[in-house]
């Protein structure tokens, strides 16, 4: 508990502090120098994979599928996630405001593709051509949006505060249309606008606030089939999960971040504890392990 709130405070520090002007230009230098500096060294990727680049800079988000990215460990990844869909129960308590389940540490534990398919090279190379940098994978989640009209968090708009860029990689586990939660985001160009007429740092926006500054005509929801994927940049964009209606939503997030974030998270790696991440690393190459244990050679804030 103690942790928790020294790292709550210390992430306030570092998101107020930087947008105090000297420190957000000096930081901002410091960023720009270590991109440049790591230009030379990002890995090589296919033009289609440089397509998914472009479209995720310029719209904040690329759409894409399972198949079309023919990542080695995809049909064992998806299998794991399929078997897994009818063990996460719809509720895990009697808090009404509950309208998320994840899978537990011991079922991803049990289901180990679904979080080694977020080391997969290609998958990381991509992400490495988008951040710029080294990339830092905090895991995998499994979950199941529930049908019911709380809205709350992720159901509200929001940018991940946690980076100056975030990827996360969405996969639809089963046929996700307006109805039933579709994710949802403003494009880059209007998002910027948006965050000069509302002010905004940080934190949740309710739809009466978003929807003074911008027509809800301007939201667009992606929609798709089961084996769906989404790659989005979720620290550029406003962004939410629509409220399900008609049924639950089955997804996987796999999170990214550069390995000298903003936000420095308690929670490691997922939510799994550093002896279940040892075991799931075994036989990572260097490089994964790099990904995965990042934070052993955590840089501090302004240290590039």
């Amino acid at each position: 508990m103690y942790k928790k709130i020294v790292y709550k405070i210390r992430n306030e520090v570092s998101l107020n502090t930087r947008q105090l002007p000297f420190l957000c230009t000096q930081d901002k230098l410091n960023y720009q120098a270590a991109r440049k500096k790591h230009f030379e060294n990002l890995p090589s990727i296919s033009d289609y994979e440089q397509s998914l680049i472009n479209k995720i800079k310029s719209e904040g988000v690329a759409m894409t599928s399972l198949e079309a990215l023919s990542i080695p460990s995809t049909k064992l990844m998806f299998q794991a996630a399929k078997t897994l869909m009818p063990k996460i129960p719809s509720s895990l308590s009697q808090n009404k405001k509950e309208y998320v389940v994840h899978a537990s540490p011991e079922q991803i534990l049990e289901h180990k593709e679904i979080f080694l398919w977020g080391l997969e090279q290609r998958l990381i190379n991509i992400i490495e051509n988008y951040i710029g940098l080294p990339v830092a994978y905090h895991g995998a989640y499994y979950r199941r949006d529930t049908v019911n009209p709380v809205q709350l968090k992720s159901r509200l708009w929001h940018i991940d505060p946690e980076d100056r860029k975030v990827l996360k990689v969405i996969i639809y586990l089963n046929d996700v249309d307006k109805e039933n939660g579709p994710f949802e985001y403003i494009p880059q160009s209007l998002t910027d606008k948006i965050v000069s007429s509302l002010r905004y740092n940080h934190g949740y926006v309710q739809d009466k606030t978003m929807e003074k500054v911008i027509s809800p005509l301007n939201f667009k929801s992606c929609l798709g089939v089961a084996g769906t994927v989404i790659f989005a940049s979720t620290g550029s964009i406003f962004h939410r999960g629509k409220i399900p209606i008609y049924s639950d939503r089955y997804t996987l997030f796999f999170d990214y971040t550069s390995r000298n974030p903003i936000v420095h998270n308690h929670y490691g790696a997922s939510f799994l504890c550093k002896e279940h991440i040892e075991l799931l690393a075994k036989n990572l190459t260097p490089q994964q392990r790099e990904c995965l244990f990042w934070k052993e050679h955590f840089w501090q804030p302004f240290s590039w």
